[in-house]
């Protein structure tokens, strides 16, 4: 028998609601994407505190700090995800999710990482 997950579910549901109801279901991958991916470094609300960030020699980015947000452009973020963060000059303490995220995904986060800042 075939396991039934969530957006299984919801999903044809929001293709026949519109999209206004998709964008809750996008959101709602990008979110557990996030928890699943960024959160342990990053912090459950973006302020760079999460379980394994004492771990790290580099303090991670704390994407609530809208100021410092503002000068990271799309591009170099997307790069940053996807190849690690000394691709981008930054931290090599941020890995490469690319093998395990595609580009989708690694879009979706990071629209959900730029909503921190529209609070």
């Amino acid at each position: 028998m075939r396991r039934i997950v969530p957006w299984m579910i919801v999903l044809p549901l929001a293709l026949v609601i519109g999209v206004p109801a998709f964008r809750g279901v996008a959101r709602a991958q990008a979110d557990m994407t996030y928890k699943i991916y960024c959160a342990r470094c990053h912090g459950d609300e973006g302020h760079g505190d999460g379980a394994d960030a004492g771990t790290l020699k580099a303090h991670p980015r704390d994407f609530t700090d809208c100021a410092a947000m503002a000068k990271i452009p799309d591009d170099t973020m997307f790069k940053a995800i996807k190849d690690g963060g000394a691709a981008v000059g930054v931290s090599g303490d941020m890995p490469a999710w690319g093998t395990g995220l595609s580009d989708d995904d690694i879009h979706a986060v990071m629209k959900y990482v730029r909503h921190f800042c529209q609070k």
